[in-house]
């Protein structure tokens, strides 16, 4: 990917909302490869014809694997409030998955206690008394089935690292592709984790924004199913 490959959902002088595709990283990291973040501030440079280095606030993450809607904040003052946020949950932030096999409940929420090791970037499922353990809490409905694979509709309440892919491995569901936590479960293929949906109050104006995007409707395992249904419209603060 280059700039020129960009997909700008939305700009203002606050924010810009884009498409990050899958396996591209939302900022700079070991690897050195082209990054989302680096992107963003390529386009700003382009787009407003700034000499120079330009801002660009990293506000949230998606891992590497993961594809969809992210914000970036183009100002100081934008990302201090939008991270502001994200800490009083004010973000709300949804996801579809495929899953390998289907959860006894179709609908329920899902309370853990999670611990990430360093040295190997792997997360765990740990007690609550462990040290350095982070709760992790989410909400899932399962919305498809189809030939041993269900998709589920997920909703964050909060953000940690690897988060989604963990809390359903350990529920016997590892998302499709994940070869890190599938265990004996896992299937080969593009990880099957997509950021739909992203709704927020903008950061000046504070009108309540909300993005979605559906994933690639072509690509396996996401033409198994009917990603377009109308969960995909309701109105995040009612659901």
């Amino acid at each position: 990917m280059n700039v020129d490959d960009l997909i700008v959902l939305y700009e203002d002088n606050h924010i810009i909302v884009v498409l990050k595709p899958q396996n591209m990283p939302c900022c700079e990291d070991s690897t050195g490869d082209y990054d989302m973040l680096t992107a963003v501030k390529d386009y700003i440079k382009k787009t407003c014809n700034k000499p120079g280095n330009v801002f660009a606030g990293l506000v949230h993450r998606l891992d590497r694997p993961t594809g969809g809607v992210m914000v970036y904040a183009r100002s100081s003052k934008a990302a201090a409030r939008l991270s502001e946020q994200l800490k009083t949950g004010d973000f709300d932030k949804r996801y579809l998955a495929v899953l390998v096999g289907s959860p006894r409940e179709k609908k329920a929420t899902l309370t853990d206690y999670l611990k990430k090791n360093a040295v190997n970037n792997m997360v765990y499922v740990c007690g609550p008394t462990v040290e350095g353990a982070r709760l992790a809490e989410l909400d899932y409905r399962i919305i498809g089935e189809n030939e041993g694979l269900s998709l589920a509709d997920i909703r964050l309440h909060t953000g940690r690292s690897h988060q989604i892919r963990v809390q359903m491995a350990h529920l016997g569901t590892p998302v499709y592709g994940d070869m890190r936590y599938g265990g004996e479960k896992a299937v080969k293929g593009m990880l099957a984790l997509w950021a739909y949906s992203l709704s927020f109050t903008h950061p000046v104006s504070k009108e309540r924004l909300v993005f979605k995007v559906e994933p690639p409707k072509d690509v396996s395992p996401w033409n198994r199913f009917d990603t377009s249904a109308p969960f995909m419209f309701i109105n995040p603060k009612n659901a």
